[in-house]
């Protein structure tokens, strides 16, 4: 893990007319780092990932990515500065297959234009066969290598979930948002996970991370923050966090 801060955001604000969903949120996220987010329902979680992806826009806010200001402007402007993001909803083309599904995730870092796409010249030909290499290998990565030529909507539910994390990967992301990856999986399912995203940590990428499941956040996080009624409670080592009396009021509802 890095000493070199990768994204820095300070002092969000967002209002939806007279509900404050976030107040002077920030967090810091080292290169390298798998980053939590976590809170009760209702927290602000993924309003926040929201305004980091280009969901929403903040009202107030600053925002660094890689030290060089960033604007979280638009979604596909924010995947061009190296943020890609996964959805709490399975968000993939049904139709397409495996591959395909990472293959349009490569585009994002494609040279050649319209022109070259329509009229199949030797650079276009050259970079396609390049993006269709580069979404195999990345298919084999999260483990799904066999079933690249299955439609995506044939796929299991985990394997649905990898795939998607497959198609982030595909935008060479310096920062790999992920929002409740775990949800609807089993035990077996989620182990797995984990141990990708521990494989996706040791090929030098950062996570961040919202996720309901607090003993897989525990024991995978380097670092968490939480949120209740859009504000940042606590922050710090997952054994601060389980430490933390005002965490634990916030999820059990007492002071311990």
């Amino acid at each position: 893990m890095s000493d070199k801060i990768l994204l820095n955001i300070a002092g969000v604000n967002k209002r939806f007319g007279g509900l404050q969903a976030l107040t002077d949120v920030g967090i810091k996220i080292m290169e390298g780092q798998i980053y939590g987010l976590i809170g009760p329902n209702g927290a602000g979680k993924t309003t926040f990932f929201n305004v980091i992806t280009g969901l929403y826009q903040p009202d107030t806010g600053t925002f660094e990515l890689a030290g060089k200001p960033y604007s979280p402007s638009a979604p596909h402007e924010v995947a061009k500065a190296g943020i890609a993001r996964t959805f709490q909803n399975i968000r993939l083309f049904g139709e397409m297959t495996a591959l395909e599904n990472v293959m349009v995730g490569c585009h994002v870092r494609t040279h050649q234009g319209v022109f070259g796409a329509v009229f199949r010249h030797k650079a276009a030909r050259q970079e396609e066969a390049m993006i269709r290499r580069r979404a195999q290998e990345l298919l084999d990565f999260v483990g799904i290598g066999e079933f690249a030529k299955r439609t995506s909507k044939f796929l299991s539910y985990g394997d649905q979930r990898r795939l998607e994390i497959a198609r982030a990967l595909a935008t060479d992301p310096k920062l790999l948002a992920l929002d409740e990856p775990a949800a609807g999986m089993n035990a077996t399912e989620k182990l797995a996970l984990r141990e990708l995203l521990v494989k996706i940590k040791n090929e030098g990428k950062t996570v961040l991370l919202i996720e309901h499941d607090v003993k897989l956040m525990m024991g995978l996080c380097d670092r968490i923050t939480v949120l209740e009624y859009g504000k940042p409670i606590a922050e710090g080592l997952p054994a601060e966090i389980q430490q933390n009396p005002a965490v634990i009021a916030a999820y059990l509802g007492t002071a311990h």
